[in-house]
This record gives structure tokens, sequence and C-alpha cells, in this order.
């Protein structure tokens, strides 16, 4: 599960949402010193798989609100060519010296029809998988908005 974040063998037990109780190690769990936009009291969330292994989409799951998850997924798993553009003073909150090691996510959104969900690229979420500190920035770019659809990004990748 979640490979990415650097080993450690603590475990920590979690009601979540998508799952209710779950047993995650310690490196899943990311501080956001601010919260997220909407949920600034938040500071903790866990990173979980879905149950399909194959799936680009993972839940960020607040550890102490079993009922508040957002579906996530990285925009490079979507978009051809993603670029991240944020401030530094974003990159420096997350405790980073450039953003070449962050990890990037961006907040799905899925309406009754799934064929229309959205990820918020003008919103996406940091994380320093090494200090475990994460942030929602703010895209400096005009190319992204809060509700790019990700089904015509994946379609363009497949036919270029």
């Amino acid at each position: 599960m979640f490979n990415i974040l650097k080993e450690n063998r603590l475990r920590v037990k979690i009601n979540t949402r998508p799952f209710g109780e779950v047993e995650v190690l310690e490196q899943q769990i990311i501080d956001f010193t601010e919260g997220i936009l909407g949920f600034d009291h938040i500071k903790k969330f866990a990173l979980l798989d879905t149950q399909d292994e194959n799936s680009p989409l993972k839940w960020l799951q607040a550890v102490d609100e079993p009922k508040l998850a957002f579906i996530i997924i990285r925009p490079v798993d979507f978009m051809k060519e993603y670029e991240l553009v944020i401030s530094m003073n974003d990159i420096e909150a997350v405790g980073a010296k450039d953003a070449d090691n962050l990890l990037v996510f961006a907040i799905v959104t899925i309406p009754s029809n799934p064929s229309e969900m959205t990820a918020n690229l003008q919103g996406p979420l940091i994380i320093n998988p090494e200090k475990r500190l994460g942030r929602q920035a703010i895209s400096l770019s005009d190319r992204y908005g809060v509700r790019h659809r990700i089904l015509d990004e994946m379609k363009k990748a497949a036919e270029g």
C-alpha cells in the first residue's frame, strides 16, 4: 500500500468512509498544517489505495473525521502534458527545496454520471513524502480549472 512513502512499521487504526476501520502505516498520514480549502480545521489525512489496484484513483481520508474523504488522482495519470506551476512559498511550506520530489494530486468530483468526473487542477494537493507534509496550493497557470474533465483528457492522450 502506497510504497512511494518511506518505509515505517508503526501502524495506526482509523475509521474511514470507504472501508470502515482500517490499519494504516504511520507514513501514510500526511499533515496538512493549513487544512484543505473549506476544511481548514482538519489537519491530518491518510493516503489510501482504492480496492482496485489498477485504478489511478486514491482516497485522502481525514484521520479524525471518518465521514470526510476525498477521491484524488495524480494529474499525470490522466493528462499527458500536465505541468505543476505553483509559488515557491507553497513548495517551501511542505519543507521542499523544489517541486521535483513532491507528490501531486487533484481532488476528483464524481457526479451522478461518472463519465463527467472532473479534477480540480486549479488547487492541486502537493505532498512532501519525506516530511509527510501536505498543502493545497493554487496553480499559477491559467490552463487549469477547478473542473477539468478527466475522461476528455484521457481521450486526448489516447488520440495523440
